[in-house]
Formats: C-alpha cells, structure tokens, sequence
C-alpha cells in the first residue's frame, strides 16, 4: 500500500523527463529452428480440456539469494501438493530477468540452476534485459544472450556447457522469439531486448502480426496468450508504462485484426493487472508479474507526483484493477475449455518480503476470470 498521503493511481502512469538508452540495443542471435519458430511441447495433461501453468519474473538474486529460492520452493510445492493431476502445473513460463545484472554464463549456476534444481516441472522462458546485456568487463568475452540460448534454445537438447551439472542439457525452443503451441492455448514469446523500455525490431513485428492472424484462424478455439518482458502498461515509480511497448501492441494488433487474450511482462518488481477495454468490447487483461526474487522490489508511484503522468489518451480504455507491492511472488494460469469458450483464471501467490515462517506457505493474494474464442475474428477498429 501507499502512505496515506500519496496518491494511489487508478491507470497506469509515464514517468517523465527520462533520457534515450537506445544505444545499448544488442543484435540477436540466429535461430536455432525454422520460421516461424514455433514448438509444441508434450505436456502429458491429465485432463485434454484442462492446463495449469505458473509465471515468474524477474527471479534472479544476488544480495539476497533466500527470495529466489523461497519462489522455486514454494511453485514447486504446489506441483507436489496438487489435490489431483490436473490441477498439478503442467510448466513453468519465465517472462525474464533470469539472472543479474548481465547475462553471465557464471551467473546461472546461483541464480538459475540451484534455486530451481527441485522444480519438478519443464521451464520455458523469454530473456529480460538484464538476460540480454552483455558485461565488457567480463574476461570471457560473450555475445548478447550466448548463455540464455545455451540453457532454453536449440534444435534439439544439447550439453549446457557452463553450472555445476556436466549432464544438463539445453531446451529446444527454436529462437528468442517464438510460438508455443498447447492443447488450449497458444503462447507467444517476444523479445524486447536491453534498453530500459524496450525495442522489438521491425523483422519481429512483422512476425508478431502473422502469428497473431495464424493462431486467430488456425486455433480459434485455443487462447491466445503474449509474454513480453518489458511491461507495457505499469504504474510503478522506477519504470512505469513503455510507450515503445504500447505503440508496438497496439500497431500490430491493428494490423493483424487480433487481440490477444493475456498480456504477460516481467520487468517491474512487483505484481499489477490491468485491463484494457478493445473496441467491441473486449477485455484483455495485462499483467505485470515480476516480483519472483530479486531483493529489490518496487512501490506504485504517487499518481499526483510531478514526476508522473496518467494524461494521456492512450489510457483512456486502461483501468489498474489490483496490485501487491513490496511482497514477492508468482502467477498461476489455469485454462479450461468451457462451451462459451476458454476460461483464463489467474491466482496470484504473495508472501511478505521479510519471507516465511516456517511451515507457512505463500499466500493467495489476487484471483481473475475471463472468457476468449476467435471464431470470427473481426479487424480491431
């Protein structure tokens, strides 16, 4: 919560008079698999008609390792404890910031590899910017995202040559961008690259856009789910809304004549779902979930500070509906096929940052439902 005298905002906010960090763009890496890029994984659901799936960001610690690995424990034991397979997570999707401060090949055994070495479940994960910056001092020189790609992508599993365990092998997810198809939804995975708002380069809008009228049309009756790590839409005082990110959303959502059903980011260090109202009607949610171990977490901003701004059009149809600061945490997505459609429910696990009790587990803090299907996909106006 705020201190009685700030203001709690009600929409998200720019912060303003920030400078450009373009430069530290960084090029991406080939692909491993083929256009366009996308995977569908043997998920072993217990129930075809049903899938649940946790969501993490922003894990990596250094200062304090014990809220990373408080995050793991507690997803992992509600993998062990589920009431009954099908409420068991069938994955974990990782929306970035894995490791810090750059992505270090020498990082992932304390921030990744240890903190998540009981996770009972498969992993998939996009890169955050953090994940994507490369360090000049390090003496082993690296390319942007060498390491990420060593442990989540490839053509097929292959020896990760860094961390403690000379047997694990890599994941196979083709690019660092890329689709993934389940039985009940499909899963796009973008990159935004380094810079504080992020970037996403023409080459991928233009893949964004043909995978959102494939998944319209090819599965109209699967959800359409988009992770991003850079937020579009927060309210935060460090970060707060990406224009890029919202201008990319909403070009290429006009363009393709889709709206996704879920938005999903990371980067800022706490939990906010927003909902944006389409024209027709549509609701989507967007949902910052990026309190998942780093120490540092971030308040809202004071929606009348001077550093601050809700004025703007582009929130008009933007409505915060709930958020949890300075508690860390995790999401769990529950998908469900109904006959009015897909059913997206959303949990939202907290526990204080002081961390837990013994024998205390975290807490349910934040719960949402919503109805998709794509049959008749009409162009957003």
């Amino acid at each position: 919560m705020l201190s009685e005298n700030k203001s709690i905002p009600t929409k998200p906010l720019f912060k303003l008079n920030l400078p450009d960090d373009s430069f530290k763009f960084q090029p991406l890496p080939k692909p491993f698999g083929k256009y366009p890029y996308r995977i569908e994984p043997e998920l072993n659901l217990s129930d075809p008609e049903k899938m649940v799936f946790q969501v993490v960001g922003d894990t990596g610690g250094i200062k304090s390792p014990a809220f990373q690995e408080l995050i793991a424990t507690q997803m992992a034991k509600q993998y062990t404890d589920a009431a009954s397979p099908e409420n068991r997570p069938s994955f974990l999707y990782h929306v970035g910031d894995i490791v810090y401060h750059f992505g270090e090949a020498d990082q992932y055994e304390k921030q990744f590899f240890k903190p998540y070495s009981k996770y009972p479940a498969p992993i998939f994960a996009i890169a955050g910017n953090h994940d994507s910056d490369v360090n000049i001092l390090n003496p082993k020189p690296y390319k942007s995202l060498e390491p990420f790609t060593s442990v989540f992508c490839g053509a097929a599993p292959r020896l990760v040559p860094f961390g403690d365990n000379k047997s694990r092998q890599s994941g196979t997810q083709p690019h660092v961008y890329w689709t993934m198809e389940t039985p009940l939804a499909t899963i796009i995975g973008l990159h935004s690259n380094v810079p504080k708002f992020g970037v996403i380069t023409d080459e991928q809008k233009h893949w964004f856009i043909e995978e959102l009228k494939h998944a319209a049309m090819a599965h109209p009756d699967k959800a359409i789910i988009v992770c991003v790590h850079h937020a579009p839409y927060s309210a935060d005082f460090n970060h707060s809304s990406s224009l890029p990110m919202i201008t990319f959303f909403e070009e290429a959502i006009e363009a393709a004549g889709v709206i996704p059903d879920l938005v999903m980011s990371g980067h800022v260090h706490n939990y906010q779902r927003f909902s944006k109202t389409y024209g027709g009607g549509k609701i989507t949610p967007f949902i910052v979930c990026g309190a998942g171990g780093f120490d540092e977490l971030h308040w809202l901003a004071d929606a009348d500070g001077v550093n601050y701004t809700d004025d703007n059009k582009l929130f008009d149809q933007v409505k915060l509906e709930n958020f949890c600061a300075m508690q860390h945490g995790f999401l769990n997505v529950e998908l469900s096929r109904t006959e009015e459609g897909i059913q997206i429910s959303g949990k939202y696990y907290a526990f204080p940052h002081e961390g837990l009790a013994p024998g205390e587990d975290a807490y349910l803090y934040d719960e949402f439902e919503y109805f998709c299907r794509h049959e008749n996909e009409q162009a957003v106006q």
